[in-house]
């Protein structure tokens, strides 16, 4: 591994063994309760009568009734690397290279709300629904803690970017509304993420969802992607707070509300827009945590404070490694681990998928000493290839895992074939010891297929008129041919009354379709039969 130039004078100094360290994001120690909120989980409380406006003179007023500011405590922030004196030291923002931060500058060291209160450029919303919101946050300070504590690893980065596209920094709160800043958050729509991505929105933004890893999840590309979306909804709308309302709600369905305001001979704004309670309650949300960061006070809060420097660099990785490993090696506990680098599906990060890793600065310079004197295999599993459809217990049996092992780390449910091509996650052995390529990590997908049931056979008698293939097919749910080919007759014939007919059916004699004409069938002919031997 190879010392970036841009950073070789910091690197020499802080990581001397450590690979190239990129710029990530942000400032404060992450929290040491793991997170548990998921997206758009937190239910709505009746709204209540907020005394005041949005205005300072309001806010002063809510100050003075209030009780003493809740802290929104936060460990102590890591203090920034310090260059030696001489030339500026610069560091790379992993999503654009040919930018740089200056760290010895020392307007660099300020408080990070701050900087993002400064970059407010959605014009504010008024009315009962910020209200309801402000309440609802201002009343649950615990819950504010913890999302503002989550929110510490990633906002320097998201400012960085959103400041590098000139967009405003209003937009870096959104985190806080759509996954409570939780990348693990996952919704009722399968909406995934700090930013919320359903899987079809997430392919359009080139975000990566296969067997080993969920694009979705990751800090980086995630925030990469959500910014691109917002651009382009700007873009299409000219209006953040109605391209807000298409992230949330979709393009077309915000296209479609504009023609109807305008129908209507309303101005096409969002308050003006007729939406879901979701959509309609969206904005005012992020007005209200607007509201909070800008004077926490004023709701008796108080923010933890926030360094305006990165609080993770970028570590490249070459080889396939444990998820635990990594973590081990870093000094960090795997959840803190996940919690930088939650895109993983599996316990093992492909290097061809994933090449590199987001840690703090001491856990990345802790990582680049520990990795070269780690003795033994850098990663225990790896991918194997269904190269045809097999039954789990065969799959097991060629990867040298039990059956119970391989179901479980692959989460195949019971009675399911494995497809050909489906990749499953096995042990490495020596006979599978390189590194997993990067078409399969890239594209690596699972398929399955229900087991066939076993059949049985099963003897029927035709009706007292006789019954045709056809009617014996679709009175049991299979086709004319089968039947035709069980009882060695054209698929148009017809059986005499009373005629035992053959049918295989799975496990236990299934239903026919109807029961009732089946019962019918055989009490006519027990009659029929009764009535010979009675002749």
């Amino acid at each position: 591994m190879t010392l970036c130039r841009s950073w070789r004078d910091l690197c020499l100094r802080y990581l001397p063994a450590a690979a190239l360290l990129c710029l990530g994001a942000c400032a404060t120690h992450p929290p040491t309760e793991a997170p548990t909120e998921t997206a758009q989980q937190v239910p709505a409380p009746e709204p209540k009568a907020v005394p005041g406006s949005h205005a300072a003179p309001a806010m002063a007023a809510q100050v003075a009734t209030r009780s003493a500011p809740v802290a929104l405590s936060a460990p102590t922030a890591p203090s920034p690397p310090q260059a030696e004196p001489g030339p500026a030291v610069k560091g790379i923002d992993p999503l654009n290279p040919a930018g740089t931060l200056d760290l010895t500058n020392p307007a660099v060291h300020t408080d990070l709300w701050e900087r993002v209160r400064k970059g407010y450029r959605i014009p504010d919303l008024q009315g009962e629904l910020v209200r309801k919101w402000e309440q609802f946050y201002a009343a649950k300070p615990d819950y504010m803690a913890r999302m503002t504590e989550r929110g510490g690893r990633y906002l320097f980065h998201i400012i960085e970017e959103i400041e590098r596209r000139g967009m405003p920094a209003d937009l870096a709160l959104l985190p806080f509304i759509e996954s409570a800043f939780n990348p693990q958050a996952m919704s009722v729509a399968r909406a995934s993420g700090m930013w919320q991505f359903i899987p079809s929105t997430g392919k359009d933004f080139a975000l990566r969802q296969n067997v080993f890893r969920d694009d979705r999840r990751d800090v980086l590309a995630s925030t990469r992607a959500a910014l691109d979306y917002l651009q382009k909804l700007h873009g299409m709308f000219g209006d953040w707070q109605l391209a807000l309302a298409a992230y949330n709600w979709g393009q077309g369905n915000v296209l479609k509300g504009i023609e109807r305001a305008r129908k209507a001979g309303l101005e096409p704004t969002y308050e003006n827009l007729r939406m879901p309670d979701e959509t309609r309650n969206y904005v005012p949300k992020l007005q209200a945590i607007k509201n909070i960061v800008l004077q926490p006070q004023a709701f008796g809060l108080a923010l933890p404070r926030l360094e305006n420097h990165p609080y993770f660099v970028s570590v490249p990785i070459d080889r396939d490694i444990d998820v635990a490993l990594a973590a081990r090696l870093s000094g960090l506990g795997q959840d803190e681990f996940q919690a930088l680098n939650p895109q993983m599906n599996k316990p093992v990060i492909l290097a061809s998928g994933t090449p590199q890793v987001l840690l703090p600065y001491d856990n990345a310079e802790a990582f680049a000493r520990n990795l070269p004197a780690h003795k033994g295999p850098l990663a225990t599993w790896t991918a194997w290839v269904a190269p045809k459809t097999l039954g789990v217990a065969e799959a097991a049996k060629q990867v040298g895992m039990s059956e119970a092992q391989l179901r479980e780390v692959n989460r195949i449910p019971p009675r399911m074939l494995v497809k050909a091509g489906s990749t499953l996650l096995v042990p490495r052995s020596a006979k599978r010891d390189a590194d997993v390529s990067p078409q399969v990590a890239d594209h690596a997908t699972l398929a399955l297929a229900p087991m066939a049931k076993p059949l049985r056979k099963v003897s029927i008698r035709a009706g007292a008129k006789g019954d045709s293939v056809a009617a014996v097919a679709k009175r049991y749910r299979v086709s004319a041919a089968q039947v035709a080919q069980w009882n060695g007759v054209p698929a148009s014939a017809t059986f005499r009354p009373g005629q035992a007919v053959v049918v295989m059916l799975p496990g236990t004699a299934a239903k026919p379709a109807s029961t009732r004409v089946a019962a019918k069938a055989r009490r006519t002919v027990k009659l029929a039969a009764a009535r010979r031997s009675a002749g």
